[in-house]
Protein backbone atom coordinates (compact mmCIF):
# COMPACT_ATOMS: atom_id res chain seq x y z
CA UNK A 1 0.00 0.00 0.00
CA UNK A 2 1.72 3.54 -0.79
CA UNK A 3 2.28 5.96 1.85
CA UNK A 4 0.63 9.17 1.24
CA UNK A 5 1.71 12.37 3.51
CA UNK A 6 0.23 15.96 3.53
CA UNK A 7 1.16 19.50 4.21
CA UNK A 8 -1.50 22.23 4.28
CA UNK A 9 -4.70 21.30 6.17
CA UNK A 10 -7.28 23.84 5.26
CA UNK A 11 -10.74 23.44 4.35
CA UNK A 12 -9.91 22.43 0.69
CA UNK A 13 -6.94 20.25 2.04
CA UNK A 14 -9.05 17.76 4.50
CA UNK A 15 -12.09 18.56 2.47
CA UNK A 16 -10.26 17.13 -0.45
CA UNK A 17 -8.20 15.19 0.35
CA UNK A 18 -6.78 13.64 3.66
CA UNK A 19 -10.80 13.19 4.82
CA UNK A 20 -11.31 10.99 1.14
CA UNK A 21 -7.84 9.17 2.11
CA UNK A 22 -9.05 7.96 5.20
CA UNK A 23 -12.78 7.09 4.37
CA UNK A 24 -13.25 5.90 1.07
CA UNK A 25 -9.48 5.39 -0.36
CA UNK A 26 -8.16 4.10 3.30
CA UNK A 27 -7.84 0.44 1.35
CA UNK A 28 -6.01 1.81 -1.28
CA UNK A 29 -3.35 4.49 -0.02
CA UNK A 30 -2.38 5.01 3.87
CA UNK A 31 -2.10 8.47 5.50
CA UNK A 32 0.97 8.47 7.51
CA UNK A 33 1.75 12.12 8.78
CA UNK A 34 0.18 15.16 8.04
CA UNK A 35 1.83 18.98 8.48
CA UNK A 36 0.68 22.38 9.06
CA UNK A 37 2.29 25.41 10.58
CA UNK A 38 -0.32 25.30 12.14
CA UNK A 39 -0.55 22.33 14.40
CA UNK A 40 -3.67 22.94 15.97
CA UNK A 41 -5.29 22.68 12.89
CA UNK A 42 -3.18 20.18 11.65
CA UNK A 43 -4.17 17.95 14.26
CA UNK A 44 -8.14 18.30 12.76
CA UNK A 45 -7.44 15.85 10.24
CA UNK A 46 -7.87 13.23 12.47
CA UNK A 47 -11.66 14.48 13.81
CA UNK A 48 -12.53 15.24 10.42
CA UNK A 49 -11.15 11.57 8.70
CA UNK A 50 -11.94 9.37 12.02
CA UNK A 51 -9.26 7.64 11.94
CA UNK A 52 -5.84 9.07 13.83
CA UNK A 53 -2.96 10.05 11.88
CA UNK A 54 0.79 11.53 13.06
CA UNK A 55 0.88 14.88 13.39
CA UNK A 56 4.33 16.34 12.42
CA UNK A 57 5.75 19.52 13.60
CA UNK A 58 8.31 19.73 10.84
CA UNK A 59 8.38 19.20 6.90
CA UNK A 60 11.68 17.71 6.78
CA UNK A 61 11.01 15.00 9.72
CA UNK A 62 7.79 13.81 8.13
CA UNK A 63 9.59 13.13 5.27
CA UNK A 64 12.51 11.69 6.95
CA UNK A 65 10.00 9.31 9.78
CA UNK A 66 7.75 8.57 6.79
CA UNK A 67 9.56 7.99 3.95
CA UNK A 68 6.41 8.70 1.70
CA UNK A 69 5.73 7.54 -2.21
CA UNK A 70 3.89 10.87 -2.65
CA UNK A 71 3.43 14.20 -0.66
CA UNK A 72 0.14 16.10 -0.89
CA UNK A 73 0.77 19.78 -1.28
CA UNK A 74 -2.72 21.61 -0.35
CA UNK A 75 -0.57 24.83 1.11
CA UNK A 76 -0.88 28.65 0.59
CA UNK A 77 -0.35 29.26 -3.76
CA UNK A 78 2.63 30.92 -2.93
CA UNK A 79 4.03 28.23 -0.62
CA UNK A 80 3.45 25.56 -3.19
CA UNK A 81 7.05 25.59 -4.81
CA UNK A 82 9.24 24.88 -1.42
CA UNK A 83 6.70 22.14 -0.67
CA UNK A 84 6.97 20.17 -3.92
CA UNK A 85 10.78 20.67 -4.40
CA UNK A 86 11.83 19.55 -1.12
CA UNK A 87 8.88 16.19 -1.85
CA UNK A 88 10.96 15.61 -5.07
CA UNK A 89 14.45 15.91 -3.63
CA UNK A 90 13.54 13.62 -1.01
CA UNK A 91 12.40 11.20 -3.73
CA UNK A 92 8.38 11.62 -3.64
CA UNK A 93 5.88 11.56 -6.11
CA UNK A 94 4.13 14.65 -5.39
CA UNK A 95 0.03 15.51 -5.97
CA UNK A 96 -0.14 19.74 -5.60
CA UNK A 97 -3.54 21.58 -5.67
CA UNK A 98 -3.73 24.16 -8.52
CA UNK A 99 -2.38 26.47 -9.37
CA UNK A 100 0.85 24.86 -9.49
CA UNK A 101 2.90 28.12 -8.24
CA UNK A 102 2.71 31.92 -7.98
CA UNK A 103 5.65 33.18 -10.41
CA UNK A 104 7.59 32.03 -13.52
CA UNK A 105 10.67 31.64 -11.21
CA UNK A 106 8.74 28.73 -9.01
CA UNK A 107 7.44 27.39 -12.04
CA UNK A 108 10.73 27.02 -14.21
CA UNK A 109 12.30 25.44 -10.53
CA UNK A 110 9.69 23.44 -10.21
CA UNK A 111 10.41 22.01 -13.54
CA UNK A 112 14.03 21.51 -13.12
CA UNK A 113 13.54 19.57 -9.78
CA UNK A 114 11.11 17.07 -11.50
CA UNK A 115 13.47 16.76 -13.91
CA UNK A 116 16.50 16.37 -11.80
CA UNK A 117 14.50 14.22 -9.45
CA UNK A 118 12.86 11.51 -12.15
CA UNK A 119 10.05 11.68 -9.89
CA UNK A 120 6.67 13.06 -11.08
CA UNK A 121 4.02 15.64 -9.73
CA UNK A 122 0.17 15.95 -10.84
CA UNK A 123 -1.40 19.22 -10.70
CA UNK A 124 -5.23 19.03 -9.42
CA UNK A 125 -7.36 20.64 -12.11
CA UNK A 126 -11.01 19.25 -10.94
CA UNK A 127 -12.96 20.90 -13.29
CA UNK A 128 -11.39 18.78 -16.13
CA UNK A 129 -13.52 16.07 -14.45
CA UNK A 130 -16.85 17.78 -14.49
CA UNK A 131 -19.54 16.17 -16.89
CA UNK A 132 -20.06 19.07 -18.80
CA UNK A 133 -16.70 19.90 -19.10
CA UNK A 134 -15.89 16.46 -20.47
CA UNK A 135 -18.64 16.98 -23.34
CA UNK A 136 -17.46 19.79 -24.39
CA UNK A 137 -14.02 18.25 -24.55
CA UNK A 138 -15.20 15.39 -26.24
CA UNK A 139 -17.61 17.70 -28.55
CA UNK A 140 -14.60 19.83 -29.32
CA UNK A 141 -12.40 16.76 -30.67
CA UNK A 142 -14.91 15.22 -32.70
CA UNK A 143 -14.62 18.01 -35.20
CA UNK A 144 -18.23 18.91 -34.58
CA UNK A 145 -17.62 22.44 -35.35
CA UNK A 146 -14.21 21.80 -37.20
CA UNK A 147 -11.25 23.51 -36.11
CA UNK A 148 -11.68 26.10 -33.20
CA UNK A 149 -10.77 29.71 -34.20
CA UNK A 150 -11.76 31.56 -31.41
CA UNK A 151 -13.05 31.40 -27.99
CA UNK A 152 -15.29 33.57 -25.87
CA UNK A 153 -15.25 33.17 -22.27
CA UNK A 154 -16.91 34.61 -18.95
CA UNK A 155 -16.80 33.60 -15.36
CA UNK A 156 -19.01 35.01 -12.76
CA UNK A 157 -18.52 34.97 -9.14
CA UNK A 158 -21.58 36.56 -7.24
CA UNK A 159 -20.93 38.32 -3.69
CA UNK A 160 -20.64 35.45 -1.56
CA UNK A 161 -18.56 33.08 -3.56
CA UNK A 162 -16.73 36.17 -4.80
CA UNK A 163 -16.14 38.28 -1.69
CA UNK A 164 -14.49 35.73 0.17
CA UNK A 165 -11.65 35.28 -1.76
CA UNK A 166 -11.08 38.98 -0.03
CA UNK A 167 -11.22 37.83 2.84
CA UNK A 168 -8.98 35.33 2.89
CA UNK A 169 -5.28 35.20 2.33
CA UNK A 170 -6.06 35.21 -1.68
CA UNK A 171 -6.51 38.57 -1.40
CA UNK A 172 -2.65 39.86 -1.10
CA UNK A 173 -0.84 39.19 -4.57
CA UNK A 174 2.23 37.85 -3.03
CA UNK A 175 0.11 34.81 -1.95
CA UNK A 176 -2.05 33.70 -4.57
CA UNK A 177 -0.56 35.63 -7.17
CA UNK A 178 -3.88 37.65 -7.81
CA UNK A 179 -7.34 35.76 -9.13
CA UNK A 180 -5.94 35.33 -12.42
CA UNK A 181 -3.20 32.83 -10.68
CA UNK A 182 -5.51 31.32 -8.23
CA UNK A 183 -8.98 30.94 -9.61
CA UNK A 184 -8.17 31.63 -13.23
CA UNK A 185 -6.26 29.08 -13.49
CA UNK A 186 -9.13 26.73 -13.67
CA UNK A 187 -10.71 28.29 -16.64
CA UNK A 188 -7.01 28.93 -18.54
CA UNK A 189 -6.43 25.00 -18.06
CA UNK A 190 -9.59 24.51 -19.43
CA UNK A 191 -9.32 26.36 -22.87
CA UNK A 192 -5.52 24.96 -23.03
CA UNK A 193 -7.53 21.51 -22.58
CA UNK A 194 -10.16 21.92 -25.05
CA UNK A 195 -8.02 23.78 -27.83
CA UNK A 196 -5.04 21.17 -27.44
CA UNK A 197 -2.75 24.08 -27.66
CA UNK A 198 -0.62 26.07 -25.68
CA UNK A 199 -0.39 30.08 -24.98
CA UNK A 200 1.52 31.80 -27.03
CA UNK A 201 1.01 35.74 -26.12
CA UNK A 202 -1.17 37.27 -23.45
CA UNK A 203 -2.95 41.37 -23.31
CA UNK A 204 -4.77 42.44 -20.27
CA UNK A 205 -6.87 44.72 -18.21
CA UNK A 206 -7.57 44.71 -14.78
CA UNK A 207 -9.00 46.54 -11.94
CA UNK A 208 -10.46 46.64 -8.64
CA UNK A 209 -13.41 48.90 -7.78
CA UNK A 210 -15.50 47.14 -5.97
CA UNK A 211 -13.73 45.33 -2.82
CA UNK A 212 -10.94 47.07 -1.10
CA UNK A 213 -11.39 50.68 0.59
CA UNK A 214 -14.29 51.58 -1.22
CA UNK A 215 -16.48 52.09 2.04
CA UNK A 216 -16.14 53.94 5.15
CA UNK A 217 -17.53 51.41 7.38
CA UNK A 218 -14.94 49.17 7.99
CA UNK A 219 -12.99 46.98 10.26
CA UNK A 220 -10.46 44.19 10.61
CA UNK A 221 -12.70 41.72 10.38
CA UNK A 222 -16.48 40.32 10.75
CA UNK A 223 -16.34 39.18 14.37
CA UNK A 224 -15.24 42.63 15.67
CA UNK A 225 -16.63 44.52 13.58
CA UNK A 226 -19.38 47.35 14.78
CA UNK A 227 -20.99 47.46 11.07
CA UNK A 228 -21.51 43.43 11.29
CA UNK A 229 -25.82 44.23 11.82
CA UNK A 230 -25.92 46.09 9.12
CA UNK A 231 -23.25 44.92 6.38
CA UNK A 232 -24.63 42.42 3.91
CA UNK A 233 -20.91 40.98 3.59
CA UNK A 234 -21.12 39.49 7.58
CA UNK A 235 -19.55 36.67 7.98
CA UNK A 236 -20.16 34.06 11.18
CA UNK A 237 -17.41 32.43 11.89
CA UNK A 238 -18.63 30.77 14.65
CA UNK A 239 -20.24 28.25 12.62
CA UNK A 240 -18.59 25.27 11.42
CA UNK A 241 -16.14 23.92 9.86
CA UNK A 242 -14.63 27.57 10.37
CA UNK A 243 -14.88 27.74 14.31
CA UNK A 244 -12.79 24.76 14.39
CA UNK A 245 -10.79 24.66 11.68
CA UNK A 246 -10.01 28.99 11.79
CA UNK A 247 -11.80 30.66 14.82
CA UNK A 248 -10.38 28.10 17.46
CA UNK A 249 -6.97 27.81 15.51
CA UNK A 250 -6.13 31.47 16.00
CA UNK A 251 -4.23 31.66 18.72
CA UNK A 252 -1.45 29.66 17.07
CA UNK A 253 -0.22 31.70 13.62
CA UNK A 254 -2.85 34.96 13.93
CA UNK A 255 -4.53 33.71 10.90
CA UNK A 256 -8.34 35.58 10.33
CA UNK A 257 -10.65 33.85 8.20
CA UNK A 258 -13.09 36.83 8.36
CA UNK A 259 -10.96 40.02 7.52
CA UNK A 260 -12.59 42.69 5.90
CA UNK A 261 -13.12 42.23 2.45
CA UNK A 262 -13.21 46.88 2.13
CA UNK A 263 -9.60 46.47 3.64
CA UNK A 264 -6.98 48.80 2.37
CA UNK A 265 -4.19 45.72 2.14
CA UNK A 266 -6.29 44.15 -0.32
CA UNK A 267 -4.22 44.34 -3.65
CA UNK A 268 -5.77 42.15 -6.02
CA UNK A 269 -8.27 42.55 -9.01
CA UNK A 270 -11.82 41.86 -8.74
CA UNK A 271 -12.50 42.54 -12.75
CA UNK A 272 -10.16 41.46 -15.20
CA UNK A 273 -10.19 41.03 -19.18
CA UNK A 274 -7.33 38.79 -20.76
CA UNK A 275 -6.86 38.34 -24.46
CA UNK A 276 -5.37 35.21 -25.56
CA UNK A 277 -3.40 34.01 -28.44
CA UNK A 278 -2.66 30.03 -29.06
CA UNK A 279 -0.01 28.83 -31.25
CA UNK A 280 -2.12 27.01 -33.85
CA UNK A 281 -3.76 30.63 -34.25
CA UNK A 282 -7.20 30.03 -32.01
CA UNK A 283 -7.62 33.71 -30.10
CA UNK A 284 -9.43 33.89 -26.72
CA UNK A 285 -11.11 36.31 -24.76
CA UNK A 286 -11.55 36.11 -21.18
CA UNK A 287 -13.23 37.87 -18.46
CA UNK A 288 -13.69 37.38 -14.66
CA UNK A 289 -16.02 39.19 -12.68
CA UNK A 290 -15.70 38.78 -8.77
CA UNK A 291 -18.80 40.77 -7.93
CA UNK A 292 -21.59 39.74 -10.33
CA UNK A 293 -25.59 39.14 -8.76
CA UNK A 294 -25.15 36.03 -9.81
CA UNK A 295 -23.11 33.12 -9.76
CA UNK A 296 -22.34 31.16 -13.80
CA UNK A 297 -20.19 30.89 -16.78
CA UNK A 298 -20.63 31.68 -20.77
CA UNK A 299 -18.56 29.70 -23.24
CA UNK A 300 -18.50 30.12 -26.65
CA UNK A 301 -16.15 28.58 -29.88
CA UNK A 302 -16.44 29.67 -33.21
CA UNK A 303 -15.27 26.89 -35.53
CA UNK A 304 -14.00 26.66 -39.38
CA UNK A 305 -17.45 24.54 -39.79
CA UNK A 306 -20.19 26.09 -36.98
CA UNK A 307 -20.02 27.46 -33.21
CA UNK A 308 -20.59 25.50 -29.76
CA UNK A 309 -22.72 27.60 -27.25
CA UNK A 310 -22.88 27.33 -23.20
CA UNK A 311 -24.14 29.11 -20.35
CA UNK A 312 -24.74 27.68 -16.66
CA UNK A 313 -26.13 29.55 -13.57
CA UNK A 314 -25.89 28.27 -10.11
CA UNK A 315 -28.97 26.39 -8.78
CA UNK A 316 -29.75 29.27 -6.40
CA UNK A 317 -30.68 31.25 -8.91
CA UNK A 318 -33.17 29.08 -10.36
CA UNK A 319 -35.54 32.16 -11.83
CA UNK A 320 -33.10 32.97 -13.92
CA UNK A 321 -31.98 29.46 -15.08
CA UNK A 322 -35.41 28.90 -17.22
CA UNK A 323 -34.94 28.83 -21.01
CA UNK A 324 -30.84 29.63 -20.59
CA UNK A 325 -29.68 27.37 -18.44
CA UNK A 326 -27.72 23.98 -19.04
CA UNK A 327 -28.04 23.80 -22.89
CA UNK A 328 -24.96 22.89 -25.50
CA UNK A 329 -26.30 24.57 -28.59
CA UNK A 330 -24.52 23.72 -32.01
CA UNK A 331 -25.16 25.71 -35.11
CA UNK A 332 -23.52 25.06 -38.38
CA UNK A 333 -22.97 26.85 -41.47
CA UNK A 334 -26.01 26.04 -42.92
CA UNK A 335 -27.87 27.85 -39.64
CA UNK A 336 -29.25 24.86 -38.13
CA UNK A 337 -29.37 24.76 -34.82
CA UNK A 338 -28.74 21.36 -32.88
CA UNK A 339 -29.17 21.21 -29.00
CA UNK A 340 -28.55 18.80 -25.93
CA UNK A 341 -29.11 19.08 -22.55
CA UNK A 342 -26.13 19.19 -19.98
CA UNK A 343 -24.71 16.08 -18.62
CA UNK A 344 -26.42 14.98 -15.08
CA UNK A 345 -23.78 16.32 -12.16
CA UNK A 346 -22.91 13.66 -10.10
CA UNK A 347 -23.15 13.92 -6.40
CA UNK A 348 -19.95 15.85 -3.72
CA UNK A 349 -17.84 18.42 -4.29
CA UNK A 350 -17.63 20.55 -7.39
CA UNK A 351 -20.45 18.85 -9.32
CA UNK A 352 -18.80 15.02 -8.65
CA UNK A 353 -15.59 16.18 -10.03
CA UNK A 354 -13.79 15.76 -7.24
CA UNK A 355 -14.59 12.37 -6.60
CA UNK A 356 -13.78 11.21 -10.02
CA UNK A 357 -10.12 12.54 -9.77
CA UNK A 358 -9.80 11.29 -6.52
CA UNK A 359 -10.39 7.74 -8.08
CA UNK A 360 -7.90 8.31 -10.24
CA UNK A 361 -5.33 10.38 -7.53
CA UNK A 362 -5.99 7.46 -4.84
CA UNK A 363 -6.44 4.05 -6.78
CA UNK A 364 -5.16 4.70 -10.25
CA UNK A 365 -5.16 6.17 -13.50
CA UNK A 366 -5.33 3.31 -16.33
CA UNK A 367 -6.96 4.59 -18.94
CA UNK A 368 -6.58 8.58 -19.46
CA UNK A 369 -8.60 8.74 -23.58
CA UNK A 370 -9.26 12.53 -22.85
CA UNK A 371 -6.01 13.27 -20.73
CA UNK A 372 -7.51 14.82 -17.65
CA UNK A 373 -4.58 13.90 -15.59
CA UNK A 374 -2.66 17.30 -15.55
CA UNK A 375 1.16 17.25 -15.37
CA UNK A 376 3.93 19.83 -15.13
CA UNK A 377 3.73 21.55 -18.37
CA UNK A 378 -0.36 21.73 -17.87
CA UNK A 379 0.05 23.46 -14.78
CA UNK A 380 2.87 25.70 -16.07
CA UNK A 381 0.80 26.32 -19.38
CA UNK A 382 -2.51 27.48 -17.42
CA UNK A 383 -0.67 29.83 -14.84
CA UNK A 384 1.57 30.94 -17.43
CA UNK A 385 -1.75 32.88 -19.20
CA UNK A 386 -2.38 34.40 -15.60
CA UNK A 387 0.64 35.55 -14.62
CA UNK A 388 1.53 37.18 -18.14
CA UNK A 389 -1.28 38.96 -17.82
CA UNK A 390 -0.25 40.08 -13.98
CA UNK A 391 3.17 41.36 -16.30
CA UNK A 392 0.84 43.08 -18.79
CA UNK A 393 -1.32 44.95 -16.57
CA UNK A 394 1.81 46.21 -15.11
CA UNK A 395 3.65 47.11 -17.71
CA UNK A 396 1.07 48.04 -20.44
CA UNK A 397 1.72 45.44 -23.49
CA UNK A 398 1.64 42.09 -25.12
CA UNK A 399 3.54 39.94 -23.04
CA UNK A 400 5.08 36.23 -24.29
CA UNK A 401 5.00 33.37 -22.47
CA UNK A 402 8.38 32.52 -23.85
CA UNK A 403 9.89 35.53 -22.00
CA UNK A 404 9.87 33.39 -18.78
CA UNK A 405 9.23 30.08 -20.13
CA UNK A 406 11.66 29.74 -23.51
CA UNK A 407 10.88 27.01 -25.44
CA UNK A 408 9.21 24.88 -23.13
Amino acid sequence: MKRFVQVGCGIRGIEGYAEPILKEYRDHVQLCGVYDVNHKRAALVSHYGGVEVPVYDDFDKMLNDVKPHTVIVTTKDCMHDFYVIKALKAGCDVIVEKPLTTTFEKANAIKKAEEESGKHVTVVFNLRYLPIFVKLKELISSGVIGDVLSVHFEWLLDTQHGADYFRRWHRQRENSGSLLVHKSTHHFDLVNWFLDDDPVAVNAFGSRRFYGPTRENRSERCLTCQHKDTCEFYLDINQPPMDKLYLECEDVDGYYRDRCIFSEEIDIEDSVSVNVLYKKGAVMSYSLTAHSPYEGMRIAFNGSEGRLEFCKIDGRYPELRKGVDNVITIINRKGEKITMNEPTDGPGGHGGADERIQENLFVGCTSDPLGQMADTRAGMMSIGIGMAANVSMAENRRVYLSEFYGDL
